[in-house]
């Protein structure tokens, strides 16, 4: 590799180091990083910095995120600083003798999408038993609530946007108002039914205030809509009180009513318009949760899946 190359290296390190004052740590995973580049440059037989085009730094940035693609996956995404240094060595490289930037057009390689979290049906069960202090004319909202949010797979938006308008119970269906407008009609369980009966009859009308008169289905205590923030705590809440833990967000209901639906045996299409998703590709990271699942479960009980 050519001394000019070299030069600039350190030069790099020296600016990160002394000007923009980076921690030892930062400056040896730099170091490294640009000893794997120069490394990569001198299999390919490129010495002159003016020759390295996209493909060639494309295919080095291919080869970083398989290298560090098994460490995400055990240990959860890596940060936009790590993607960003990721890339300095083949901006530094081939900014050093050439005017053109080649790396402009060249785009990372995007990280592994994240598998969805979905909880097994015993701690749904815990959690929804466990919705509102029993007694209470909350309780019996809380518990709706929460039944809707797993047995439809609504988003939290959707299910405090939800009027009395929306719902069928005759029917059994409950229509869902997603993103950019889109509506859905979504089939409501029996468990979903009759909370949701027990709430509009018995806990609602205590909570409908003479003054807002709102025809929104969840109500807060003072008798308005019930805002995303307050559906949230009902459901952390609901998810102490059961001994759940892990994190819970009102997106886990719906990974697991997803998740749930699959394993049950759902055509992912349909899942799909439950869901509400434009495309089928969104819903499919699903069906890796359900994969990996047969596969812990071919692994633990084939005899001959390991050695």
């Amino acid at each position: 590799m050519s001394q000019d190359v070299s030069r600039a290296i350190g030069d790099y390190l020296s600016h990160l180091g002394v000007e923009r004052g980076l921690a030892d740590n930062t400056l040896r995973s730099y170091r490294r990083d640009l000893s794997r580049y120069l490394g990569f440059l001198s299999s390919r037989e490129l010495t002159d910095p003016s020759a390295i085009t996209e493909l060639d730094i494309s295919a080095f940035l291919g080869a970083a995120h398989r290298r560090r693609r098994p460490r995400a996956a055990q240990h959860g995404q890596r940060g936009s600083h790590d993607r960003g240094r990721a890339r300095s060595a083949p901006l530094l490289v081939a900014r050093t003798a050439v005017t053109a930037d080649v790396t402009a057009a060249v785009k990372p390689p995007r990280p592994a999408a994240r598998l969805p979290k979905a909880l097994p049906l015993s701690d749904i069960e815990a959690i929804l038993n466990a919705a509102g202090a029993p007694g209470t004319t909350l309780a019996s909202r809380d518990r709706a609530l929460l039944e809707m949010l797993y047995g439809t797979g609504a988003r939290i938006s959707e299910a405090v946007g939800l009027d009395i308008d929306d719902l069928d119970l005759q029917e059994g269906v409950v229509l869902l108002r997603g993103k950019g407008g889109k509506q859905r009609i979504v089939p409501l369980g029996s468990y979903a039914l009759a909370a949701l009966g027990d709430y509009l009859t018995v806990s609602r009308p205590a909570l409908v205030s003479a003054t807002t008169r709102t025809p929104a289905v969840f109500l807060n205590a003072r008798g308005g809509r019930l805002s995303r923030q307050s559906a949230w705590t009902v459901l952390t809440k609901a998810a102490d009180r059961a001994g759940i833990g892990t994190d819970v967000s009102p997106h886990t209901l719906r990974h697991s009513f997803a998740t749930h639906l699959l394993d049950g045996g759902a055509d992912v299409r349909v899942v799909q318009e439950l869901l509400g998703h434009a495309s089928v590709t969104t819903t499919q990271i699903y069906t890796l949760v359900t994969v990996e699942k047969l596969r812990e479960i071919y692994a633990t009980a084939h005899p001959r899946a390991s050695r």
